[in-house]
């Protein structure tokens, strides 16, 4: 009923990986011209979509809060708020057959963004395999009109195949030739001058650089061309769009850099984990220089039978990177044996059953320059151990992910 009172344009973003920070770079472009209302938090399924739309709101729970929600939301609907917003940038997530199903009959999207489906996508648990996930989650772009836009990942693709799933108007994003949104000269840097990542966006002729300070990984590239595309919908030019960007900030946990301990760098990256997503922060540590390069990696949950290869195939891959590697969880000793077999120093592997015990390991062993990348699974709770390891503690509510009352209260698998 509220959508059908206000009309806001409705912006619906969808993938196994990144739709937060996609969400966020959004937000920041199409806040230059219009008044936006987008996901707070992890409120992408059947409870926080329908909150997001009613209100502002950024926590749910309890009965006050739900007379409040009833309260507002018919005020609302009998007295019209002028304050409503002109869009809505909205997250669907999908973690069980028939999700995308049930959000679409709550909001239908205008403009679909499809950010990223990888080998093995995150919640493939719950389905036959990865490709009964990615039907689910196009559903978002086959029910747009033919005056609807889709914005696709062209360097995935499984996603790019979306496109025979929709009449809407396509616009691609990524780092590929045939990407309409591009991005050429990527750059992890950290030095004297600068801390973060560099690019420029390319479009019909034009060339402009961005700069995004205190986070890394490709993944800002992704968040920031499918951005930018949306913004070229809203008739914006590419300078107008990065512009724009310079609000836009990566979320908490996402590859942001913080300053550790004895004059270290963390890269905080503990929202979550999927298979891509450990690829691709694994891939930002290996393109950066660095004294030593320590790599912290925990549990990939929820992705059921792929669970040891794809635990595996990341020891391989970060054998060759890093320079210390230390492992939190059951599954995360498959990591490390797959390193040690992969040709990695047994000396230089760590396992732990234990975050905590982990995070008194590495404040021993890290020295003056090294580089730390944590990353995990939300249940495995790996913000504990950058808040062991950061420079200011007292700065982990502002730039740490879960420092609520509810999440310090709740353990996580390896406490």
């Amino acid at each position: 009923m509220t959508i059908v009172r206000y009309e806001p344009a409705i912006i619906g973003i969808t993938g196994s990986v990144g739709k937060t920070s996609t969400k966020e770079a959004i937000r920041a472009v199409v806040a230059h011209e219009r008044t936006v209302r987008a996901t707070l938090k992890n409120f992408n399924n059947e409870l926080g979509l329908p909150l997001t739309i009613l209100g502002n709101w950024d926590s749910a729970g309890g009965a006050l809060f739900w007379l409040k929600v009833i309260f507002v939301s018919l005020k609302n609907l009998f007295i019209r708020n002028a304050s409503y917003p002109e869009v809505l940038v909205l997250e669907y997530g999908v973690d069980r057959p028939g999700d995308m199903k049930y959000l679409l009959e709550i909001a239908r999207p205008h403009i679909s963004i499809f950010t990223a489906m990888g080998t093995i996508p995150v919640h493939v648990e719950f389905f036959a395999d990865p490709e009964s996930v990615f039907r689910e989650k196009v559903k978002i772009v086959s029910q747009l009109s033919v005056t609807g836009f889709v914005v696709l990942n062209a360097d995935d693709e499984l996603v790019l195949s979306a496109h025979s799933d929709t009449r809407a108007h396509i616009i691609t994003f990524g780092f590929s030739e045939k990407s309409e949104m591009r991005v050429i000269s990527f750059s992890n840097r950290l030095d004297d001058t600068f801390q973060g990542t560099s690019l420029k966006l390319v479009h019909g002729g034009s060339v402009v650089p961005i700069h995004i300070p205190y986070v890394f990984g490709r993944a800002q590239g992704y968040a920031i061309s499918a951005a930018a595309a949306v913004g070229v919908i809203f008739g914006m030019n590419l300078v107008s769009i990065v512009d724009a960007l310079a609000s836009y900030n990566s979320p908490n946990g996402r590859m942001r850099i913080i300053s550790g301990v004895k004059e270290t760098t963390l890269i905080d990256d503990t929202y979550n984990a999927s298979p891509v997503a450990m690829k691709d922060a694994v891939d930002a540590l290996k393109s950066i220089s660095a004294k030593r390069k320590v790599a912290v990696l925990a549990d990939m949950l929820e992705i059921g039978k792929y669970t040891l290869v794809a635990h595996e195939t990341l020891g391989k891959h970060v054998a060759k990177t890093a320079d210390i590697l230390v492992t939190v969880g059951i599954r995360g000793k498959f990591i490390a044996e797959a390193a040690i077999r992969a040709g990695m120093q047994k000396k230089s592997v760590n396992i732990f059953m234990s975050v905590c015990e982990a995070g008194k390991f590495l404040q021993k062993k890290i020295t003056k320059g090294d580089v730390i990348l944590i990353k995990g699974s939300q249940g495995t709770r790996m913000e504990k151990i950058v808040k062991e390891l950061m420079a200011e503690p007292r700065d982990a509510e502002r730039l740490l992910v879960r420092q609520s009352e509810y999440w310090l209260a709740r353990p996580g698998l390896y406490d």
